[in-house]
């Protein structure tokens, strides 16, 4: 198959998005698909691109076998509503001109949110070149926005509804990566047969990495003889990170627990101020890690806690950091109820625990410290959960038989007619080599 996946983040960006559109489509290549990627400038989340891709509004690369099409976008920070809404909208444009002028014809297109405009650019593109529409959906939005208090506007939250359950309706498949957005797309009157899970997991090559052993990363950071409690990943409206302040001022006469933060985001500058305000002696902030790096910090952490708000929204979702930090055999404490939390009780690999609540996150990082144990059982627990079901090889594997799907065509197909119905043959004979019936 020719796939084209378009998505607004890709390497050298290491956020969710990026690592799995580059882990799936590298191995689809590995498999004999042809794959682009049509992405914008790096530039996540700082909004600074990235030297060497500034000053350009197109730029074609190769990387591992992918064909890569960066186009145009204004650079926003990751924070403020308006200027990254300017920011999605620019690189919608210029994705849907450009993509269509220096893309190949595929066989199918997908879109992947986050940000939801990347997937209206995906559905256009497959409409102009008539060939099936894929919608990866990774967040609910702008639902999402709305909970976060990012978005208000009645006025604008209609048609932005509308352009979601159209998106949703004329996709020939939608993959989700948490099986709670399931009822929601049965809501939107999308039919079960079209909708297909994939979820996250760990791309077995990253565990394997070389970096600094444990002791040496600990040294650097002024982390010898402590209890590492880690957050790695973004600093934003949604995990409620002021939590881990909390807790944190709750065992600051525990002088040998220390929580490390590792990553950037809109909250990022404004917890830094607020920790400095309570003065904690026991909290560093690392900031924007390399994806390299993190190998070494998950390898000096104890314990890595993975946090949301306490929204009905994120009782559906499934971050995808709890598989990195499984991965790496480290105990996960989750204050993610529902989906996720079920998922990490049922790795053995962590404990879960209430959101945004201080006083439960201090009692299990004292019940954890205190029994090495357990700690051990659990990472070691977590390690063989994720190898065992959640290798991106295979995750990728599932998800390009949903393309092949769409293709081929069948419920919730993309043809309709006997004009789409020879279609449908033609296309199925050059990726198969069999005729349809």
């Amino acid at each position: 198959m020719q796939i084209t996946v378009v998505c607004q983040y890709f390497p050298p960006e290491s956020n969710a998005p990026a690592v799995r559109t580059f882990e799936h489509a590298r191995e689809w290549v590995r498999r004999g698909h042809r794959v682009t990627v049509i992405t914008g400038f790096p530039n996540h989340p700082s909004g600074v691109i990235h030297p060497g891709y500034r000053g350009k509004w197109l730029r074609r690369e190769t990387i591992e076998g992918i064909e890569v099409i960066r186009t145009w976008l204004y650079a926003a920070p990751n924070r403020g509503f308006g200027r990254r809404v300017l920011s999605f909208l620019s690189f919608f444009g210029s994705s849907v001109v450009l993509g269509r002028i220096y893309g190949p014809r595929p066989d199918v297109v997908v879109g992947t949110s986050p940000q939801f405009f990347a997937a209206v650019s995906a559905y256009l593109l497959s409409r102009m070149h008539g060939v099936p529409f894929v919608f990866e959906l990774r967040d609910i939005w702008p639902e999402s926005a709305v909970e976060l208090g990012a978005l208000r506007s009645r006025l604008l939250l209609r048609p932005l509804l509308a352009l979601q359950r159209h998106l949703y309706r004329s996709a020939a498949r939608v993959v989700i990566v948490s099986e709670g957005f399931r009822a929601h797309l049965h809501e939107a009157g999308v039919p079960d047969e079209r909708i297909a899970y994939v979820p996250n997991g760990i791309d077995p090559s990253f565990l394997d990495q070389p970096a600094e052993d444990r002791e040496a990363v600990r040294a650097r950071h002024g982390l010898e003889g402590k209890f590492v409690v880690s957050y790695l990943g973004t600093h934003g409206m949604a995990h409620g990170l002021g939590t881990l302040l909390e807790a944190a001022d709750a065992l600051r006469g525990e002088p040998d627990v220390h929580f490390l933060f590792a990553g950037d985001g809109a909250e990022r500058e404004a917890l830094e101020r607020r920790a400095a305000a309570m003065g904690l002696p026991n909290v560093t902030f690392l900031g924007q890690q390399p994806r390299a790096a993190l190998v070494g910090l998950y390898r000096a952490s104890d314990v890595c806690i993975v946090p949301l708000r306490n929204l009905p929204m994120f009782r559906k979702v499934l971050p995808s950091k709890i598989f990195e930090i499984l991965g790496f055999g480290v105990p996960i404490i989750c204050s993610v109820p529902g989906e996720a939390g079920a998922l990490v009780e049922r790795s053995g690999g962590g404990v879960v625990i209430p959101p945004e609540d201080a006083a439960a996150l201090a009692a299990a990082i004292r019940a954890l410290r205190a029994d090495p144990g357990r700690l051990r059982a659990m990472g070691r627990a977590g390690r063989e959960f994720v190898l065992r079901e959640h290798l991106r090889p295979e995750l990728a594997r599932r998800m390009a038989e949903v393309l092949a799907a769409a293709v081929r065509g069948g419920p919730g197909g993309w043809f309709e007619g006997p004009a789409g119905l020879r279609a449908r043959g033609a296309r199925h004979h050059a990726i198969t080599g069999m005729e349809t019936v």
